[in-house]
């Protein structure tokens, strides 16, 4: 697949334009203790970029509770109340949007998570929501990343063959999503190690999304 097609940059958001792993795993770990589940960290590593359900759904199962959905109902809650004091936004990600767009690529943004967590997410990091000609979220698609639904979901909206669409994730669910939709994937060491990242045909890894914006205009 060849970097001169690519027209359409899609992007993940946790992980990729914003660091709220270690907010979504406290308020999850929070959440689920409510429930009588005492999570601890690795266990929430199997499920990051599989959306809230998996996420949550699968740590509860782990210990032998059922998953309801009003576990991610409350873990949302609590989300919300630390969100804006938790939350990173990595370095440099409002300029390469911008450069990005300047250049004429058309941005677009697919994350698991529902969109109740994208727009706190963006709101809380100063991203203006705006500048992603679509974005589709968990709410929107039946089947969650490995899957590639959201993908080839999010193309279809912005009128884009796959073969037009570069895709930037952090997690190993998320990449083999993007390679099951045909589409060229890169992927910033934030949430995986570049060794775990290589197992799953990713075509570029960078320690950060200026790596991955260097790689894309070479």
């Amino acid at each position: 697949m060849e970097k001169e097609k690519i027209k359409y940059v899609i992007f993940d958001m946790d992980g990729v334009l914003v660091n709220s792993e270690p907010v979504i795993e406290a308020a999850a770990t929070a959440g689920l203790k409510e429930y009588g589940v005492d999570a601890e960290p690795s266990d929430f590593e199997p499920f990051i970029g599989a959306g809230e359900d998996r996420y949550i759904g699968g740590v509860a199962e782990k210990y032998g509770v059922p998953y309801k959905k009003e576990m991610k109902d409350r873990v949302y809650e609590i989300y919300l109340e630390i969100v804006g004091d938790k939350i990173e936004i990595f370095a440099g990600v409002k300029d390469i949007l911008d450069k990005l767009q300047e250049d004429g690529y058309q941005l677009a943004l697919a994350s698991s998570a529902d969109m109740i967590k994208v727009k706190a997410n963006l709101r809380e990091a100063g991203i203006d929501r705006n500048i992603f000609n679509v974005i589709i979220s968990g709410d929107d698609v039946n089947q969650t990343k490995p899957d590639p639904e959201i993908y080839l979901m999010t193309a279809d909206k912005i009128n884009a063959g796959p073969e037009e669409c570069l895709v930037i994730e952090d997690s190993l669910h998320g990449v083999q999503s993007a390679k099951k939709a045909g589409m060229l994937c890169a992927a910033v060491t934030t949430s995986f190690t570049r060794k775990e990242l290589e197992k799953t045909g990713v075509d570029f890894i960078g320690d950060n999304l200026e790596n991955i914006v260097s790689w894309l205009n070479i």
